[in-house]
């Protein structure tokens, strides 16, 4: 499969299995070019040790629904990208219930993309804003790799 490209929720649901998204049981719920939302349940695995969903949770659903919408917006030509610079705001928590995550595109260039995502409780208090840097990645020809 391609590195780069639209994919619908369906089929970036099908790249989870296998890797750490897929481990937190994270679940894109929609996709559309520059906007992607997607979502865990909170279980007992997820939470820090003092019984509070964990903060590498949070940035790991963050960082994810960023990365995954990061592919629809990659110039024609890229190789893939990576996540160089990511800041999170923690302004909440909780113990049970679901955690939902919006990203949106603040700047998609030629060398880099810049995303937001705001992290909500199922109730609508928001737990995190996000800010990530993508680099995108370009082939190099000519050097054996």
């Amino acid at each position: 499969m391609a590195a780069t490209g639209f994919l619908t929720a369906d089929e970036l649901n099908g790249l989870l299995p296998g890797t750490l998204p897929g481990l937190l049981g994270l679940t894109v719920t929609a996709h559309e070019p520059g906007r992607l939302a997607a979502a865990l349940d909170v279980r007992p695995e997820l939470l820090a040790p003092n019984g509070y969903l964990h903060a590498a949770t949070v940035v790991a659903l963050a960082d994810t629904a960023c990365g995954l919408a990061t592919r629809a917006l990659l110039p024609h030509g890229a190789a893939g990208f990576t996540t160089i610079e990511l800041k999170s705001n923690f302004l909440g928590t909780l113990r049970e219930g679901r955690v939902s995550t919006v990203a949106t595109n603040a700047h998609a260039g030629r060398s880099t993309q810049v995303w937001d995502a705001v992290v909500t409780s199922d109730a609508g208090k928001t737990l995190a804003l996000f800010r990530c840097t993508q680099s995108v990645l370009w082939p190099r020809w000519g050097t054996g790799r």
